[in-house]
């Protein structure tokens, strides 16, 4: 049974609605890491008066990517950061 059909419902990508625990509970990713990204500045999720995180679904996406390279590849933190500066061509010529 679905609660939503697509028409009904719909959110912006860069829409932040999503908190913390629902991130959790759909990545299946510890709430350590995922406040490392944020502290890393891997993500940068919005900020409900100040204290509560909510995130957009590019930033779900994003964190999903992140943690399966870190748990299927092995990629630490440093590896991730530099694999998001190529990305971004923010590199200087190696």
């Amino acid at each position: 049974m679905k609660l939503f059909d697509n028409d009904d419902f719909e959110i912006d990508l860069d829409e932040p609605v999503f908190t913390t625990g629902v991130v959790i509970k759909l990545v299946h990713i510890p709430l350590w890491v995922l406040k490392q990204l944020d502290n890393e500045g891997i993500i940068s999720p919005q900020r409900e008066d100040r204290k509560a995180r909510l995130y957009s679904k590019r930033e779900l996406c994003m964190i999903q990517k992140v943690w399966s390279l870190m748990e299927r590849r092995k990629v630490n933190l440093n590896g991730i950061k530099v694999l998001f500066e190529i990305q971004e061509g923010k590199l200087e010529d190696l």
